[in-house]
């Protein structure tokens, strides 16, 4: 039963952890794709290099209107970029500013959802601008503050134009919300002199499994464009989701290291209260390598013994926690959002990772049983029966 326990226990407490790491991973996927760099996006091939107006998308409106068309895709946004300052009369700060139809952005990441001020780019108002809330904190504007940005436009020129705030955003990515700010892409145009053109077109797919067939069928239409889906626009989020895997696994191996010392110890007692019996049997006949294998098979079936029970615990501990969430808000602050995380993780069970933790579990017990037998071995027969 010691054995039993301490293996389901810790099976629960290695599956949690895991489970844990890809609810997180699966939530932060989701809030990468979904609302910050979507599953697709075009740029011109010189763009991203110094980020100059000039490396346009030429009659962008005509080629959404073509990708929207396509059965595989959800939404799509055309967006106009230009890197500048942002300057108030209380502080200034650089800013990422992104020319939207905030329409058309909604439908691809979702911010009409993340305004938490105002009502963002709609209305009447001249040069209206959405900001992010950590954004507005630093340099203390509010809803309806006026600032100015100032960047180039595609002939070089500084263009400095004043904006009035209309809303206010937060998104489960702080950094992100420090440096991003929206205006409408009409307003940008006209700034940067670009008319229909736009910097980047977002696609969101129907589905993440069209991902590798959407991206070859786009780079055939327009290979003029470079086309990059979400693993190359955010390689971090890749490395993360590969290192992740690895980390749980060592977790769940540090967890089984320090329960097979508790297996060792608890089937030496149990061989040096049958020492006896062991005396007995050797002194009957039976070889070494049947009293060997006799050990090894009971300290390997009794921790296989605490595996299903294990599993079994750990799913109705990781299904309650998915349901209810664990929220770690109280002591993490803005900890996980400056991470780019949400404060509330909902564990999901890592059904592919069972197989590969069942087998640590296996070699745990082989492992845990070999001192053990080797000492049963060691028993002479005479002296053990004399005990």
């Amino acid at each position: 039963m010691v054995i039993i326990t301490s293996i389901a226990l810790g099976l629960v407490a290695g599956i949690f952890i895991m489970g844990l790491y890809d609810g997180m991973l699966t939530d932060r996927l989701n809030t990468v794709i979904r609302q910050e760099v979507s599953h697709l996006q075009l740029h011109n091939p010189e763009f991203q290099k110094d980020y100059e107006a000039i490396y346009s998308i030429e009659h962008a409106m005509e080629i959404v209107e073509l990708i929207r068309s396509e059965d595989y895709v959800k939404a799509v946004s055309a967006r106009t970029i230009a890197h500048g300052m942002l300057a108030t009369s209380t502080g200034s700060a650089g800013v990422q500013i992104t020319g939207v139809q905030q329409d058309d952005e909604h439908l691809v990441s979702r911010l009409n959802d993340k305004l938490i001020e105002g009502e963002g780019l709609v209305g009447d108002r001249r040069n209206p601008i959405v900001i992010g809330k950590k954004l507005a904190d630093k340099v203390k504007i509010s809803l309806g503050s006026k600032l100015v940005l100032t960047f180039t436009d595609r002939e070089y020129n500084i263009v400095s134009a004043a904006f009035r705030v209309t809303g206010i955003y937060q998104s489960a990515n702080a950094p992100l919300d420090e440096r991003n700010v929206y205006v409408q892409s009409a307003d940008l145009n006209r700034l940067m002199l670009l008319e229909d053109a736009c910097h980047e077109i977002a696609v969101l797919l129907n589905s993440d499994n069209e991902l590798v067939v959407a991206q070859q069928k786009l780079s055939g239409r327009y290979p003029e464009l470079m086309i990059e889906n979400w693993q190359q626009l955010s390689p971090e989020t890749k490395l993360m989701i590969e290192t992740t895997d690895t980390y749980s696994i060592i977790f769940i191996g540090i967890i089984m290291l320090a329960l097979m010392f508790g297996i060792i110890n608890t089937m030496l007692m149990a061989i040096l209260e049958r020492t006896r019996e062991i005396g007995m049997l050797v002194a009957l006949g039976m070889n070494k390598l049947r009293l060997f294998l006799l050990v090894l098979w009971e300290t390997v079936l009794l921790t296989l013994a605490g595996a299903p029970f294990g599993l079994i615990l750990s799913w109705l501990v990781i299904m309650y926690f998915n349901q209810s969430g664990i929220d770690i808000s109280s002591f993490s602050g803005a900890a996980m959002s400056g991470f780019g995380f949400s404060s509330l993780l909902y564990p999901e069970f890592p059904w592919l990772k069972i197989p590969l933790v069942l087998y640590i579990v296996g070699v745990t017990a082989l492992l845990a049983s070999l001192f053990p037998s080797y000492k049963a071995l060691r028993l002479v027969p005479v002296e053990a029966m004399r005990q």
